[in-house]
């Protein structure tokens, strides 16, 4: 899905990956968020990982996480960018115009309201393994005790990651 706000505009010169994933730790009644943010060469402008309250299912964790990645980017100044996740009925959801009458409907609504807001934006569906990095920094966050981001930079936990798919670019 690109957006514009009146017409179409082509992408930027300079664009931006949001990557996010969610992990779900039912022995701790809580979930995990992660997101990366870097820029066509693969280098890191901002990273973050969030501890959560427990959730039903998978689908609403990644809606959920979508929801605080793209919160997240727009916070450190980002409005033009590629949003990333691995889960298809998400990113289905996110980027059909037609209402969404689900029980996690509101927070579809509330994606697609801030997605009108950017600049810029095209919504991707990724394979699992292309997102890595944040699937590592989603389940950093059962061990945090406070929500952690970072500005060009990634916890040493995602760093050999990060490096793995920089070899891969």
């Amino acid at each position: 899905m690109e957006q514009a706000q009146d017409t179409w505009q082509p992408p930027p010169q300079s664009i931006f990956k949001l990557n996010f994933d969610a992990a779900m730790f039912s022995s701790l009644n809580r979930s995990g968020y992660g997101a990366i943010i870097h820029n066509q060469k693969g280098e890191v402008m901002a990273a973050m990982a969030a501890k959560c309250p427990k959730v039903v299912c998978s689908e609403e964790a990644k809606l959920l996480t979508c929801r605080k990645a793209i919160e997240f980017a727009v916070g450190v100044g980002f409005s033009e960018l590629v949003i990333d996740g691995d889960n298809s009925l998400a990113m289905t959801a996110i980027s059909t115009p037609k209402i969404d009458q689900s029980m996690l409907g509101n927070v579809v609504r509330d994606i697609q309201h801030l997605l009108r807001n950017l600049h810029w934006v095209r919504v991707d569906c990724t394979r699992r393994g292309e997102n890595r990095v944040a699937h590592v920094l989603a389940q950093f966050a059962r061990i945090i005790s406070e929500n952690m981001y970072w500005m060009e930079d990634v916890p040493s936990i995602a760093s050999e990651v990060l490096y793995q798919d920089l070899l891969d670019l």
